[in-house]
């Protein structure tokens, strides 16, 4: 199993979420991880404005992947909206944004936070699996596409 499968439950998986701006979407992550997980909607859209601050989330290609340090969690927790409308989000390539990672890890963690950002990321490098991502209209689909990814067997 892939580190973001191992974080991200079926519930956290929404489609078709009706925002219209960063702030919006930010704001609907936060009820998700607050009605899922009993994390203060406002600690969570925050801790993404804190981060978003020092830079665009965005990576190009129609995808995000915001992310922030959360006070008091034990553990990584993840979420993936894909939004009804494109946004747009300061990406490097001016696209705007319909599909996002969101990321939530514990204040302390460094190396295990940056390991799934980079698997995060490898797995939307794959151009054929990142478009299947943004057009699956169904979010248990959604899900299981993610479940089933593996990322490249480093040779150490």
């Amino acid at each position: 199993m892939n580190r973001l499968a191992a974080i991200l439950p079926a519930a956290n998986v929404l489609v078709n979420v009706e925002a219209t701006s960063k702030k919006r979407v930010f704001e609907h992550a936060g009820l998700l991880f607050e009605n899922q997980h009993a994390i203060a909607r406002a600690t969570v859209s925050d801790n993404l404005f804190a981060r978003e601050r020092l830079g665009s989330t965005g990576l190009g290609h129609g995808v995000a992947i915001p992310h922030g340090r959360i006070k008091g969690l034990k553990n990584p927790l993840a979420a993936v909206l894909r939004v009804h409308q494109p946004i747009p989000f300061d990406a490097p390539d001016d696209e705007p944004v319909s599909l996002l990672i969101f990321l939530l890890v514990p204040e302390a963690a460094t190396q295990r936070h940056l390991e799934i950002l980079s698997e995060i990321a490898e797995m939307l490098s794959d151009r054929e699996l990142r478009e299947r991502l943004k057009a699956e209209p169904d979010a248990a689909a959604l899900h299981k596409l993610i479940q089933n990814w593996e990322p490249l067997k480093s040779v150490a």
